[in-house]
């Protein structure tokens, strides 16, 4: 027979075998002792932690007849049959695979029939989240009223995923993550059945990776014994796992500590010349950080989690590093965890994160009260500026004592930030070179134009861009350009920074007018002044235009009669009616 995986050998017959899962196992057998079977169980928790074994075990189980203290007896032709997995009675199904209506549609049909063999029917749905929306329902009637010889039992990673009415439906039975310790007891009891050789400290790192996991844990066992020729050493399990020795974090840390900048990317080099992954180097070293901070509290709970290979260096260098220290690295990390997924270049991030962590510093109260982080230059220069602010407060609330009265008082130093000094970031990126050529030749038939298929250009660009541009429309255009107005600001400094936006315009232009005219950006409250402006700069140029049906042209005309408007109560409520873009004064 050819090889099997060792998950797959060493898969679990009896509830007893199952590992780190004792309530629930003890729960099951007492519900088969006592003959208290659900209809329906919900087996939820993460990969690898015994959900399918367990189901397996339950259906050989509940159909054996020869069950000594809940437990299968796994000599009987029923429980062969399952075991080979030729009882027609016991059904499992991928719901990853066989997720539509049609399918749970032929089992509710199917399930009205009685077993042909033992005396249950056992359905097992592994995955059971990935059933759709019209499969849950299909089902969720069966559940509510099945048949007296039908159990269903339901695995599930995503539980989350499941409606509420399906697992009201079920009993549900949440399975932790496998302590280290105990995936380490069931490595070594594998490997003493098997006669091979290992080393402790090996079973730990593979224990340590699994994350929990049982079958990960026999899969990367299995990985550790191709790679030694069925020897397990403590070099094999950390190149198979891709994990860093425990000394070798330990130094990395002290290095940080000391803040060696140089020690430490020399260290990070290493590393990476080693074969180590990036991302699994961030990975240890945040679960390092943890242990530290974990030990500076309680360090037998540390001492369990790590199966004991905590050495005298970080014992000695948890009383080194301060908690806001640990605190301020993790943050770091978890943001280079993040950028390693998108890079080809893990190096770069790698190096840039040990030269942030060597120069990270305590909080200011902390540094205050060590003296470390503030030198004497640096106190005197803020005792300067204290005197310095204090001083200049003094001499206006001085000046406003001796004000004459009827004059404005003047304002406080904290509130010396009037409107025309307030940062407008809109203003500041004005293309007013390219929108007064734009203007000389602008006219109402071109803006009308641009008008006109501006709907069908918005449709052309995607959601994103959309969402940017559904508050914009032209409002000036030439042969050559068009000027587009946004109502908002910060919407018009996004469209402003997407490069990508104007080249979807400029392609959708180019489409529907059969040439690219160039596209200017401005905020809408800025445009009047902009078009004021330029008609006043360029007045006489633009009367000594030809009279066409420009926009400019038209402008002059109000410029020339601005008196004429603010004389006139019937232009103001002209103007208050219709808005001035409309209005054409003309003198009498």
């Amino acid at each position: 027979m050819s090889y099997q995986a060792l998950y797959r050998v060493w898969r679990p017959q009896r509830f007893d075998e199952i590992v780190g899962q004792s309530i629930i196992t003890r729960t099951l057998k007492n519900a088969l002792i006592t003959k208290q079977i659900s209809h329906a169980y919900l087996f939820t928790g993460p990969r690898g932690t015994g959900k399918t074994s367990a189901a397996k075990i339950f259906a050989k189980a509940v159909n054996c007849h020869y069950l000594k203290d809940g437990e299968p007896c796994n000599q009987c032709e029923t429980c062969k049959a399952i075991n080979e997995g030729r009882l027609n009675d016991v059904i499992e199904i991928d719901a990853a695979s066989n997720n539509g209506v049609e399918e749970i549609r032929d089992i509710r049909d199917k399930v009205k029939y009685a077993p042909t063999q033992a005396d249950y029917k056992v359905y097992i749905i592994d995955e059971v989240h990935m059933l759709s929306t019209g499969a849950f329902n299909a089902l969720l009637k069966t559940l509510e009223e099945p048949p007296a010889n039908v159990i269903f039992i339901l695995a599930t990673t995503e539980p989350h995923k499941i409606p509420a009415t399906i697992i009201s439906r079920t009993q549900k039975f949440d399975f932790k993550r496998i302590k280290p310790k105990d995936i380490l007891d069931r490595m070594a009891y594998i490997l003493d059945q098997k006669h091979v050789e290992y080393d402790d400290k090996a079973l730990k790192i593979i224990a340590k990776a699994a994350e929990g996991g049982m079958r990960d844990a026999l899969s990367i066992l299995d990985q550790a014994m191709s790679y030694g020729d069925d020897q397990i050493t403590y070099e094999n399990a950390l190149l198979v796992t891709g994990s860093v020795t425990n000394e070798l974090l330990t130094t990395y840390m002290q290095q940080i500590v000391d803040k060696d900048t140089k020690s430490a990317l020399i260290t990070v080099q290493k590393i990476l010349d080693g074969g180590k992954d990036a991302s699994r180097f961030v990975e240890d070293l945040t679960s390092y950080c943890q242990d530290v901070l974990l030990y500076q509290q309680d360090p037998q709970m540390v001492e369990e989690m790590e199966l004991g290979i905590l050495d005298d260096h970080f014992k000695k260098l948890s009383g080194e590093i301060s908690d806001q220290s640990i605190y301020q690295m993790i943050n770091e990390l978890n943001e280079i965890a993040n950028s390693l997924r998108f890079t080809a270049h893990p190096d770069v991030y790698l190096e840039v994160l040990t030269v942030k962590i060597t120069h990270l510093t305590d909080n200011p109260q902390q540094a205050a009260t060590t003296g470390s982080s503030v030198n004497s230059t640096d106190v005197a220069k803020i005792k300067q500026l204290t005197e310095a602010v204090t001083q200049l407060q003094q001499e206006v609330q001085a000046l406003k004592s001796t004000q004459p009265v009827g004059q404005p008082a003047a304002k406080d130093v904290g509130e010396t930030t009037p409107k025309s000094i307030e940062a407008k970031p809109a203003d500041s990126h004005i293309e007013l070179a390219k929108i007064y050529p734009i203007l000389g030749k602008a006219t109402r038939k071109q803006l009308d134009h641009f008008k006109g298929i501006w709907p069908d250009l918005m449709t052309a660009l995607s959601v994103p861009q959309r969402s940017v541009m559904h508050v914009s429309a032209p409002v000036a255009a030439s042969g050559d350009g068009v000027i587009v107005a946004f109502q908002y600001p910060f919407l018009y400094q996004k469209a402003q920074g997407d490069p990508d936006l104007k080249d979807a315009l400029e392609n959708g232009l180019d489409r529907l007018v059969d040439r690219v005219p160039q596209i200017v950006f401005i905020p809408e409250n800025q445009w009047p002044g902009i078009r004021r402006d330029y008609l006043k700069n360029h007045k006489n140029e633009l009367k000594s235009k030809p009279g066409d049906q420009s926009q400019p042209a038209e402008a002059t005309k109000k410029v020339d009669s601005v008196d004429e408007v603010e004389a006139k109560p019937i232009v103001k409520k002209a103007e208050e009616l219709f808005g001035k873009d409309i209005l054409d004064i003309k003198n009498d």
